[in-house]
């Protein structure tokens, strides 16, 4: 069986499990359940197939559902709007092209360094794919860490979450952070199943992190567009940041993250202590995250 086809056979049956029955709108049979969740044969009625089609598509057969066909199946494990675009992925709609350009080397065009220092207030990073830490200001460095201290092929948020002691001490909902890294992770993977980089990166996780390991076998996915971070900075105390993600036109595989903090609160006043006392520092131009050959980026 193809890797593309074990995963989507893994994805299908972990979905099936966390569905409930009675939440599903199925009336009780009398049968027993011995495992927990959806049987084939009801995700199939849901869906509107048959049985023998949705088992072979569990079971990673080479077959090709039409778009309404992968549509019904998303309803009926109740998948987000995350998990129907990794379903997607998974069963093949991805277009050939989008997969070949994910594997393009990713600059940052001048154009967006300015915008970083023009940030200069509120933290900002580029992520890339497979969460490559493309850029930072002068603010993300000092509320999360200085990536450009870091050897050019370790600069990936995920692996600075799961491998940096310093970054389980940083956040006060590691956990939760650190499980939706994976997840973001898993999102990313299915989107072009043979980067090789991609690969690498979730191997040594997997060896070097139980946590991550096991996170990474729920097979859970999830694409990060806003959210909150709860932190224990070492210079400023805690305090909570709200961010939110931007897609940059004309690169999909190129987000921009903002953190920010409400007005008047003691996070706002923590992070403008925090700029006070690193106005002055080093490192505070963007333009140090320079990609050179063999970084993260070039990968």
């Amino acid at each position: 069986m193809a890797e593309t086809n074990r995963e989507l056979a893994d994805f299908l049956r972990r979905a099936r499990s966390q569905i409930d029955p009675s939440r599903a709108g199925l009336p009780p049979d009398g049968r027993v359940r011995r495992v927990p969740g959806l049987r084939r044969e009801e995700v199939a009625r849901l869906a509107g197939v048959s049985t023998d089609y949705y088992a072979r598509l569990e079971q990673g057969r080479r077959i090709t559902p039409s778009p309404a066909v992968i549509a019904a199946i998303g309803r009926a494990l109740g998948l987000d709007a995350a998990g129907r675009a990794h379903l997607e992925d998974l069963v093949g709609l991805t277009t050939a092209p989008a997969r070949r350009r994910a594997r393009d080397v990713q600059r940052v065009r001048p154009g967006l360094y300015q915008l970083l220092d023009a940030l200069d207030g509120e933290p900002a990073l580029i992520l890339g794919r497979r969460t490559d830490v493309l850029a930072a200001n002068r603010m993300a460095k000092a509320l999360f860490a200085d990536f450009d201290a870091l050897p050019p092929a370790r600069r990936n948020y995920a692996r600075w979450m799961f491998l940096d002691e310093e970054a389980r001490s940083l956040f006060v909902d590691w956990q939760d952070q650190a499980r939706a890294a994976v997840e973001n992770l898993r999102f990313e993977a299915g989107r072009d199943p043979d980067d090789r980089a991609t690969a690498d990166l979730v191997a040594e996780l997997r060896e070097q992190s139980r946590e991550f390991d096991q996170w990474w076998e729920q097979h859970r996915v999830h694409q990060r567009t806003h959210g909150s971070k709860r932190l224990r900075h070492p210079l400023v105390g805690e305090l909570t940041v709200e961010y939110e993600t931007l897609t940059l036109p004309g690169d999909p595989d190129t987000t921009l993250f903002i953190y920010t903090t409400e007005a008047g609160s003691p996070s706002r006043r923590a992070m403008n202590l925090l700029a006070s006392w690193t106005a002055s520092g080093p490192g505070t131009d963007s333009r140090h995250q320079s990609h050179r050959p063999g970084s993260a980026a070039d990968r």
